[in-house]
């Protein structure tokens, strides 16, 4: 952050020139001078005609790196924000938590994925947090991120846009349950992968401990996991597998006691094939998996209570029901989409806003488009990315990059989104494989062994870098050979 540090520079500078303890004209005039320096170093102006456009992304996830991926950096600077500064490759963020994969495995820095942003004079990545946009300066308010209470104090900036795209994803749902904040993890980041590997071998060991009672043995080794989803039912897969081949080796006393709950409302796998899903069922019970049908009402500290009064104890919770819109989606007073995403056209462009988009888990076709709300899935959003790279290219092409470039342009075709399919693995070497375009509609399904190797083959093809797919073959083939480390790091 060149300008940052050019502030730092210039502060440093007037503080080593002041008298120390005197307060006089000099002094009201070199604060002056500070004070003209932050304001001239406290965000991105404006570029002018002679400048390339920028295009600013807000967000760092699938929709938004798959945008910057495609975007032509010989007709636009590419700024960057977000709290993190990686891709993290979610389908395979279950298998961190056992140690199947290490974390950099699903990490992808983004200055790999856009080397522009490293490289480019007017390109740049903020590890900051968006707090507002104000669309009629075209600007974007930011805080930086910082590291506990005790470090530096957040940063305020703002960056003008010429093109903004927001792809600021989702928090997972809660549903206003009491408890779950607070005792629960999510599973959506590499934090939270590696809280939960802490938490489980923390556990084991303790539990191993002379003097810990059967009961509290038990509780400590119970694994739940709420959300009968592909998430929740891959974590519950790499569990069963875990528990079956290493801990049953390693942790031999307690073998007995460590068990794993998945507790899910209605169906599994819900959008998956009929035949599939009983299939998986089949599959998890006999891996070991306790279903139980429930919706939970209370989580406390050590157990959580259903909704006909039954208390499951757990040492360890793991929460997995869906997302939905973040605080700051919440919070802009724009047109929604059903759902409270942000509502966007055919072209995915926020109407009420010139020059500004929104794609990923935070968008949704506002309901005069007559399109259906598409589902919260990678898929989903690397393909919107990939469609508006291309719109953005093209307007750049025809000299509409700049603010406000694109009134009365022809956009083109419009986005049409054409589903794949589905995969989910279901441990012990099985998977499930569902092509079918929608639930009702006819086409391949399948499960097994096959099933796994296609899951395996596709997913090591679609992460982003040739360096993460050898970390990720590697990791594979030791756990293979040598079993899952169990180091508690």
């Amino acid at each position: 952050m060149a300008w940052f540090r050019s502030l730092i520079r210039v502060t440093g500078i007037k503080s080593r020139n002041r008298a120390p303890n005197t307060f006089s004209l000099a002094s009201l005039a070199s604060l002056s001078t500070c004070t003209e320096a932050t304001n001239k170093y406290s965000g991105l102006g404006p570029t002018v005609p002679s400048e390339k456009p920028r295009v600013v992304v807000v967000g760092s996830g699938w929709a938004a790196c798959r945008l910057m991926k495609g975007l032509d950096t010989n007709l636009y600077d590419v700024v960057c924000v977000s709290p993190r500064n990686h891709m993290v490759f979610t389908p395979l963020l279950a298998s961190t938590c056992v140690g199947t994969l290490e974390f950099r495995s699903v990490a992808e820095p983004i200055s790999r994925i856009q080397p522009a942003i490293s490289r480019e004079p007017g390109s740049y990545f903020f590890l900051a947090n968006c707090t507002g946009i104000d669309g009629d300066n075209h600007s974007v308010h930011c805080e930086t991120v910082t590291d506990g209470p005790d470090t530096l104090d957040p940063w305020k900036f703002k960056i003008a846009y010429d093109k903004l795209v927001i792809a600021l994803g989702a928090q997972p749902l809660t549903f206003g349950i009491q408890g779950v904040k607070e005792h629960a993890i999510f599973l959506r980041e590499v934090y939270h992968a590696q809280e939960i590997r802490r938490k489980l071998l923390l556990n084991l060991m303790l539990s191993d401990v002379p003097g810990i009672s059967e009961e509290e043995k038990s509780r400590l080794l119970h694994c739940v996991v709420v959300g009968g989803g592909p998430t929740g039912v891959e974590f519950s897969g790499e569990l069963s597998d875990f528990i079956t081949k290493d801990v049953r080796q390693t942790h031999a006393h307690v073998k007995d006691y460590i068990h794993v709950t998945l507790i899910e409302a209605n169906e599994i796998l819900s959008s998956f094939d009929d035949r599939l899903r009983h299939y998986a069922t089949k599959q998890l019970t006999k891996s070991g998996v306790r279903l139980v049908r429930g919706i939970v009402k209370d989580v406390k500290a050590q157990k959580l209570v259903l909704n006909d009064g039954t208390e499951v104890p757990y040492g360890l919770l793991v929460w997995s029901t869906g997302v939905g819109p973040s605080p700051l989606v919440n919070s802009m007073e724009l047109p929604k989409s059903p759902g409270g995403r942000i509502g966007v056209d055919e072209w995915l462009h926020v109407p009420s806003m010139q020059d500004v988009f929104a794609i990923g888990d935070c968008s949704g076709f506002l309901e005069s488009t007559g399109k259906p709300t598409l589902p919260a899935l990678a898929q989903v959003a690397e393909r919107q990315g990939k469609y508006l790279s291309h719109l953005l290219n093209r307007i750049g092409k025809a000299g509409g990059g700049h603010a406000n470039g694109t009134n009365g342009m022809e956009l083109g075709d419009p986005f049409v989104y054409k589903h794949l399919g589905s995969m989910a693995t279901i441990g012990r070497y099985k998977a499930l494989v569902d092509l079918r375009q929608s639930k009702e509609a006819k086409g391949l399904s399948m499960a097994g062994f096959v099933s796994w190797f296609i899951w395996r083959s596709a997913y090591l093809t679609r992460v982003l870098s040739w360096r993460n797919r050898f970390y990720v073959a590697i990791n594979w083939l030791t756990t293979f050979v040598f079993g899952r480390d169990i180091s508690r790091i």
